[in-house]
């Protein structure tokens, strides 16, 4: 009888144990992780920072509140919506997105916004001067120089800085200085034609 109800105690000191040590570790657990989260920041809802910038565009100051993530070509598309310039293949290989920057061609998919604070930005919509086109839009439209129009606005700033920076002589040269822009209609011809024109100081019918 003793031998039985010392086996029984055994047994029962042995499940005692065996549930002490169970909510021990469940314990153990249950505290690493509440110190996990403390310390671990909860990046899903970690709110971007944002920052105030002006840009002086097409002779206009705009005040933006952006991440300083923005590219200037969102900036000018998706915040000051000057929708004239086109995004196209977002990696600076296309032109589409060409924009001048203290007279200097740029192509804007590539750079962020919160770099050019303190230049003149110009755009397609801040190219005419007066009530008139600017020369190189009219030579444009005097050569047909584009089909769809959509690589248009960057091909016109572009040329426009090509001009600006006082390289080009021949057709050839124009041809090698606007390879970053593409016409995927192929008005390649027309192209040149129209800055050779502006180049060489003519004034087009469209003007």
């Amino acid at each position: 009888m003793r031998f039985v109800l010392r086996r029984r105690r055994l047994g029962q000191l042995m499940v005692v144990s065996t549930v002490a040590a169970t909510i021990a570790n469940f314990v153990e657990k249950t505290v690493a992780q509440t110190q996990v989260k403390k310390t671990t920041p909860m990046l899903e809802t970690s709110t971007p920072e944002t920052m105030k910038v002006t840009l002086q565009v097409n002779g206009t100051a705009h005040s933006l509140q952006i991440e300083p993530r923005v590219t200037l070509l969102d900036a000018l598309r998706e915040y000051m919506g000057l929708i004239g310039t086109k995004k196209g293949c977002d990696h600076g290989q296309c032109g589409a997105c060409t924009v001048l920057v203290d007279g200097q061609r740029i192509n804007s998919c590539l750079t962020f916004a919160i770099m050019h604070t303190d230049a003149a930005i110009a755009t397609i919509e801040g190219l005419e001067q007066g009530n008139n086109l600017h020369p190189m839009q009219a030579a444009f439209v005097a050569h047909d120089a584009f089909q769809c129009g959509y690589c248009t606005p960057g091909q016109i700033c572009s040329a426009v800085g090509l001009v600006n920076e006082g390289h080009a002589k021949s057709d050839a040269d124009i041809r090698e200085l606007m390879s970053g822009n593409i016409c995927r209609c192929g008005a390649y011809p027309n192209i040149v034609a129209a800055v050779r024109d502006v180049l060489e100081g003519k004034k087009d019918a469209a003007v």
